[in-house]
């Protein structure tokens, strides 16, 4: 008998799975079934931003894949608007919702099931699903509503975006892009917690830059509406008027079918795999076929964090990627592993490329660490050339040992990517005083003589050398 895989979930990681584990088997050997919630595949959630802005044209551009290619060239039974509604492991069968057609019921059985749900927004307590005009902006189609919505009559114009993370700067640019009145408000001192407070400063800067009125140390305590549609956002320092509402609070691993299921849950609240991505801790012996071919990836799992050895969430679409890639080889018949994650990001507000990998201060006094800092500010070209636009780029290391702990760069033009050399220093566990002489590329169009890596890299060394007992 055919083998049969059931996708649960049709976007990064769950297609990156079933295109791998086609690639190494053909249909005659395995069918592949993958359900998607929403009406898209395979597409660049991180581009939504960017077509809400109109920097994109179309969101078919943001689609790597649709439904009809897997189908047909990759042999792939994509069902969208399916919506799984159970997992029964005990009978090895998968239970959906076909949305477009009544809620109609759907069974199908698996040999193999890859459970690649992804993340769902964190929604706060006073968020109202009756009323119209707030949006989240975890998917496509999420994205598609809100563009409606700013396109319909009346037009929308006071925007109040609540978070300051990595979607809540990015959805605040695209707004004020689109000609809209922007309110960010964030709880902690400064937007983007992913980097250290002074770094979030300068961030909070660019935005009041754009014209956002940045609020910080705010807390949202509810929403008011009129006639069904939001007018306006209470906080704890008075109320904001808005026409549109976005949440961008994060997200958390979707694993609320797993654990009825009876899968594993770490204590991120992902789903707990090994390296090959096979979910872990199930009831029996590794071998017994009633527990084998149960695989987890992307954004619903927990990982390894490479610097502490801990276990992390942390949701990017690289990481669902790759995550997917191993489990399909792996279920293929190959053999391939993920060996964890340093929690390397980028992002942009306006002109101002923000980035960092590894540890931020706090992190790194949780997980018991004596360590030292460095900030520099150098330029991303030679200081001659036309062009030349400074950076502040932070190094975090540990007291005693000088081993890079983490990174973060925030600058004007080519400083972001800058953070992939960190990247790979911290990968392969090298101290600051190693990265002093690593051989980089110099040519006064690309960088000064001493890139800011290196200066950044000299001062963390004189800061292990001046904090040693």
């Amino acid at each position: 008998m055919t083998e049969r895989m059931i996708i649960v979930g049709g976007d990064a990681a769950g297609m990156s799975a079933g295109s791998q584990a086609r690639r190494l088997r053909g249909p005659d050997e395995l069918e592949i079934v993958a359900f998607e919630r929403g009406h898209f595949t395979s597409y660049s959630a991180c581009g939504i931003p960017y077509w809400i802005s109109g920097l994109v044209d179309s969101p078919d551009d943001l689609i790597a894949r649709d439904p009809e290619t897997f189908r047909r060239k990759h042999a792939i039974d994509a069902r969208v608007r399916h919506e799984v509604t159970a997992i029964d492991l005990d009978r090895r069968e998968v239970v959906a919702r076909a949305l477009d057609d009544g809620g109609r019921e759907v069974r199908e059985r698996f040999d193999t099931l890859m459970y690649a749900a992804g993340a769902v927004p964190i929604v706060p307590p006073w968020e109202q699903d009756d009323v119209a005009g707030v949006f989240g902006v975890q998917t496509l189609d999420d994205g598609t509503a809100l563009r409606a919505w700013l396109e319909s009559e009346p037009r929308p114009r006071q925007a109040v975006v609540v978070g300051g993370g990595y979607i809540g700067v990015e959805m605040a640019e695209a707004l004020i892009r689109r000609g809209l009145s922007v309110t960010l408000v964030e709880r902690a001192p400064q937007p983007m917690s992913t980097v250290d407070p002074d770094m979030g400063a300068m961030v909070r800067d660019a935005l009041c830059g754009l014209g956002i009125d940045v609020r910080t140390g705010v807390s949202v305590t509810g929403i008011a509406e009129r006639d069904g549609r939001v007018r306006a956002v209470g906080t704890d320092a008075g109320e904001l008027p808005a026409d549109v509402v976005v949440l961008g609070l994060g997200v958390r691993p979707n694993t609320g079918l797993a654990a009825e299921a009876g899968l594993p849950i770490g204590v991120t609240g992902g789903i707990r795999t090994d390296l090959r991505m096979r979910v872990v801790g199930l009831p029996g012996p590794e071998d017994d076929p009633g527990t084998a071919g149960i695989w987890a990836a992307g954004d619903c799992v927990e990982t390894v964090h490479r610097v502490t050895g801990q276990p992390v969430h942390i949701p990017l679409g690289t990481h669902a990627n790759k995550q997917g890639r191993v489990a399909g080889i792996n279920i293929g018949g190959g053999y391939a592993t993920f060996p964890g994650v340093v929690g390397t990001a980028v992002t942009k507000v306006c002109d101002l490329e923000v980035a960092r990998t590894g540890l931020r201060e706090r992190d790194a006094a949780q997980a018991g660490y004596a360590y030292v800092t460095a900030t520099i500010e150098s330029n991303n070209r030679a200081g001659y050339f036309p062009g030349a636009a400074p950076m502040t780029v932070k190094l975090i290391a540990e007291q005693r040992t000088g081993l890079l702990l983490g990174a973060q760069i925030v600058g004007r033009s080519e400083a972001a990517k800058r953070i992939d050399t960190l990247a790979v220093a911290l990968w392969n566990r090298m101290t600051v005083a190693d990265m002093t002489a690593l051989d980089l590329g110099y040519a006064p169009p690309y960088a000064p003589v001493w890139d800011p890596v290196l200066v950044a890299a000299r001062k963390a060394t004189d800061a292990v050398h001046g904090g040693r007992a």
